[in-house]
């Protein structure tokens, strides 16, 4: 495997920003912002997606040890419906990006759009877990980090498999809302089942 690209330019701090479970039923949206130095490379680093999950865990420690700063946040169940779950991936992401112990000067954002009122200037960068370090290793502490929530999660409400499936919308995970009901954790303003206007969830 090749290292992805150091930085979009050089002698700038850049955060890298993304985050995970944009799609899920259930859960918060969990973002991470890292800041690598100008000289790190590790081959291993890649979208989150990519790896297995032995492989993303393997990185935690190495990220977490040889970033200048890292941070991962979450916007809740509660705010995604409220606000949509768009400004809530973006709410998640500036609440990394300040709880960086140090200050970037610039922020490369996975995806096409950003928006917040950070006076930062910024780059997005469509699929950028795959082009960027530094996304790419804010993708796989976001991703690991919303994991074992999920995991944990799971073992309280045993009935949607999210151990395994992290609350995206698998079969299990829509069978089990049609037989045992919505948690508390479940996004009521996403289409739970495709039959729920019927069912008045």
């Amino acid at each position: 495997m090749s290292p992805l690209l150091p930085y979009l330019e050089a002698n700038r701090l850049e955060a890298g920003c993304d985050e995970v479970g944009r799609g899920c039923l259930a859960g918060p949206v969990v973002a991470a912002a890292v800041i690598l130095p100008a000289d790190y490379s590790n081959p291993w680093i890649n979208d989150s997606k990519k790896l297995s999950k032995s492989n993303r865990e393997e990185l935690i420690e190495e990220i977490k040890d040889k970033s200048l700063a890292w941070a991962i946040a979450e916007a809740s169940v509660e705010e995604i419906d409220q606000i949509n779950i768009l400004n809530a991936s973006f709410l998640a992401m500036k609440r990394a990006v300040l709880q960086l112990s140090v200050q970037p000067e610039h922020l490369l954002i996975d995806g096409n759009r950003w928006r917040s009122d950070l006076k930062l200037p910024y780059t997005c960068v469509i699929k950028g877990d795959g082009k960027f370090a530094s996304i790419a290793a804010a993708s796989i502490l976001a991703k690991v980090y919303r994991d074992k929530l999920m995991e944990g999660l799971a073992e309280e409400f045993p009935h949607f498999a999210w151990e395994r499936n992290a609350g995206y919308p698998t079969q299990a995970h829509r069978e089990g809302i049609e037989k045992f009901g919505p948690t508390i954790w479940h996004r009521r303003s996403f289409q739970l089942l495709k039959n729920q206007l019927d069912l008045g969830i």
